[in-house]
């Protein structure tokens, strides 16, 4: 779906903007590339260009190959870019496997489920000299930079409370989720409530030391039983509260695709602040003869902030939003280090690679294993108080990040 909605249509913006070369797509098997390949919309936005499909199109639709990424990996040249887009519980193998064959890597987030992981992670890339990115999109919308500056220059106060939310569509259980979205992988606050907890952090840069989540599991269409539901409260080392409320049940027939949003109120001397982002309706409203979209509903609250086609000087659309941007990003960024450590030793080559990595860590914009850490022990503790229904678990810091069961002290 996101590689659908966002990953690839972006890809292949920035292939005829030079900065991508030969793209491949590898999927489990034949449908999901098919459908790709199919695209209507692909191939009026960006006539002429294509993807190479792994496995071929000429194979079974009903055959499996899931060690085919194994093979494209080997046979690409090395320090290339690889976009992890799996479910959450694969990632782990996946971008592993791609630094081990000296691949930079951009994976939709969350990046892993468990801390130890983001640390091998962080680890490998770095005795490579690899970039990897992680696709918390949220943080390139203009209005979490604008709030991230003023409330770095303390035009707000500190963060006391909040809430956020996150519903996606109905529509969802009826796609590939009801596959692997399982109560025993992941939940709707570990997918897309991780967004804002790494808003919060992007913003405040306060750390989370305890969280608690309950879910309300339901069956998909196939059978399968899943978290459809969840609300997860959130405690920082400050003192400050943060409810999230994330799922799978927006009206498909309702205005927006999605609702979400994002409320903190902030304290300073003898004052409040507050910061507060509807992030459903962006003020353009739109009602069409025949409905559209995925849901096809007739009257739309249209966002085109996140990520929409449009026309430009150029052949067929572009796309724009925070969606691309956060996407273009971390693709140019490869694209730039590679070509800056062009032509000189291996030893400076590595030098300079992990000056420039670290030059990301520490700018904090873009998410990656060193600077977006806090979301894996929050995502890890929420599985285990997910699984406990709703017991605490807290996050404990310093040599050895950890979550153990409990409230924080």
């Amino acid at each position: 779906m996101i590689t659908n909605d966002l990953l690839l249509p972006s890809i292949y913006h920035l292939q005829r903007m030079g900065v991508v070369g030969k793209i491949n797509v590898c999927a489990l098997n034949t449908p999901p590339l098919k459908a790709l390949k199919e695209n209507a919309e692909f191939a009026e936005a960006f006539p002429g260009q294509d993807f190479t499909a792994y496995p071929s199109l000429d194979e079974d639709p009903a055959k499996a190959f899931p060690n085919m990424f194994r093979e494209v990996l080997a046979g690409m040249p090395k320090r290339q870019a690889v976009v992890v887009a799996m479910p959450d519980q694969l990632h782990y193998g996946v971008v592993m496997e791609a630094l081990k064959n000296d691949q930079n890597v951009l994976c939709v987030k969350p990046l892993v489920l468990k801390y130890d992981q983001d640390v091998e992670i962080e680890k490998l890339a770095h005795e490579k000299g690899l970039f990897v990115g992680v696709e918390y999109h949220k943080r390139f919308d203009r209005r979490a930079l604008m709030a991230k500056r003023q409330y770095q220059l303390g035009h707000f106060g500190e963060f006391v409370i909040g809430e956020a939310k996150m519903i996606e569509p109905y529509f969802y259980r009826s796609s590939n989720f009801q596959n692997w979205f399982t109560w025993d992988n992941t939940d709707p606050f570990v997918y897309v409530g991780c967004h804002y907890v790494d808003l919060v952090w992007f913003i405040t840069g306060i750390k989370p030391v305890e969280v608690s989540v309950q879910g309300i599991k339901g069956k998909f269409p196939n059978g399968n039983e899943g978290f459809m539901w969840a609300n997860g409260r959130v405690r920082y080392e400050n003192g400050a509260l943060l409810s999230v409320t994330d799922g799978f049940g927006y009206p498909d027939e309702g205005a927006g695709s999605n609702e979400q949003c994002l409320t903190m109120f902030c304290e300073g001397k003898g004052k409040s602040g507050m910061i507060k982002h509807d992030d459903q309706f962006r003020g353009v409203t739109h009602s069409y003869l025949e409905p559209i979209g995925c849901a096809g509903s007739y009257h739309n609250f249209v966002s085109p902030d996140f990520y929409r086609l449009v026309p430009w000087e150029g052949k067929g659309y572009k796309p724009i939003g925070y969606g691309f941007d956060s996407v273009a990003a971390t693709i140019s960024s490869i694209y730039n280090m590679e070509n800056e450590v062009a032509g000189l030793s291996d030893t400076d080559a590595l030098n300079k690679r992990r000056e420039i990595i670290e030059d990301a860590d520490a700018k904090g914009i873009i998410a990656t294993p060193a600077n977006s850490y806090i979301n894996e022990l929050v995502v890890e503790a929420a599985r285990l108080s997910i699984l406990a229904n709703g017991d605490a678990a807290r996050i404990i810091y310093g040599d050895h990040p950890h979550v153990e069961m409990g409230h924080a002290e």
